[in-house]
């Protein structure tokens, strides 16, 4: 009689579903950030990941414009100064054609990726204030009575 398969992660089905359709990137990620059960959904063709209702991460590994794949910090432009103390290779994202967003990267490209963004996740892990933002609610069609 085979046994059981025990789910890795709280999110498996999740994986699963998203899987079929193409890979998850950087998937040590959420394996780090397991005991918080993150939720993630698509967003900018990528996958973000949600700690309860804050946005914290979003992970990226598109084949064509390979300049900000990696892992984009969800922050706050005051906190770019601590953060980069903690992230020496982390950057705004260029895919918006701005000089500073909120959004942070720390790219696939450095040779220390996957040691920063383990440390990301320790920072997650930790709750650290600096990291995640409450999205904005999107505006809804008026409901009529």
């Amino acid at each position: 009689m085979p046994k059981p398969r025990i789910p890795r992660h709280p999110f498996d089905g999740a994986l699963a579903a998203r899987k079929r359709h193409k890979p998850v990137p950087h998937e040590f990620v959420l394996d780090a950030l397991a005991p918080l059960s993150p939720t993630t959904r698509p967003m900018f063709g990528c996958l973000a990941v949600y700690v309860e209702d804050r946005i914290v991460l979003i992970l990226r590994d598109k084949p064509g414009d390979r300049a900000d794949n990696g892992i984009w910090l969800a922050t706050a432009v005051e906190h770019h100064a601590s953060l980069r103390q903690e992230f020496p290779r982390m950057r705004s994202i260029r895919v918006f054609d701005k000089e500073v967003t909120s959004w942070q990267v720390l790219p696939a490209s450095a040779a220390d990726f996957e040691e920063q963004a383990r440390h990301a996740c320790r920072l997650v892990l930790a709750r650290d204030p600096r990291i995640g933002k409450v999205p904005k609610r999107r505006r809804g069609s008026a409901v009529m009575p």
